[in-house]
């Protein structure tokens, strides 16, 4: 019997830091959520960056906001556990779990009032296929089916994959209770029909 070859998590092996003029997606979603004056929610956030901006500027600017992010960066995720060490006021309502958004599973995620898919269709290929990950369509439906009704759900829309994420939106869209809502400086914005 041949021996099974192993599989690796199919990880980013990068450091990304706040590049504001590259990607400021995080700083657009932290202004959206304050004009909005999005408050006492719950967010789902893909891509925390090793600057970790959302957690820390929901936590520090009196929204009450909790973020659950998601990083498959093991350099910043690092970057997190030391914020949780050094400021365990940010730490309360930001955490952080170290993983492929493609194995997400749904018994384990509680239901968001806000999800960001800004890096959908950025980091998928044939290594998730070799474990049996989801497609971005389908993390783009559990996280939906996770939203809340009247919740959002926002795409990124200078990302380097845009142009592959916006055939899978434009599918999503016409297959899923939600309504696009409009643009706000990089960001599409989505809302569940209640």
């Amino acid at each position: 019997m041949a021996a099974e070859t192993e599989t690796k998590l199919n990880i980013w092996d990068a450091f990304w830091d706040l590049r504001i003029k590259e990607c400021p997606c995080d700083v657009h979603f932290c202004d959206w959520l304050e004009k909005n004056k999005i408050t006492n929610s719950s967010i789902f956030h893909f891509g925390t960056g090793g600057h970790h901006i959302v957690g820390i500027r929901t936590a520090e600017n009196g929204s009450n906001n909790c973020v659950l992010g998601i990083n498959a960066s093991p350099q910043e995720y690092d970057t997190f556990v030391q914020l949780a060490i050094e400021k365990p006021q940010v730490e309360k309502t930001y955490k952080v779990f170290f993983g492929d958004i493609y194995q997400l599973e749904p018994r384990l995620l509680p239901m968001f009032d806000v999800v960001t898919l800004f890096h959908l269709c950025e980091f998928r290929d044939a290594r998730n296929d070799a474990y049996k990950a989801l497609t971005d369509r389908q993390v783009a439906d559990l996280l939906t089916d996770h939203t809340r009704p009247g919740g959002y759900i926002l795409f990124y829309t200078k990302s380097f994959a845009f142009d592959t994420a916006e055939k899978v939106i434009a599918t999503w869209e016409k297959e899923k209770p939600v309504e696009k809502v409009g643009m706000y400086e990089t960001l599409l914005v989505y809302r569940k029909k209640k």
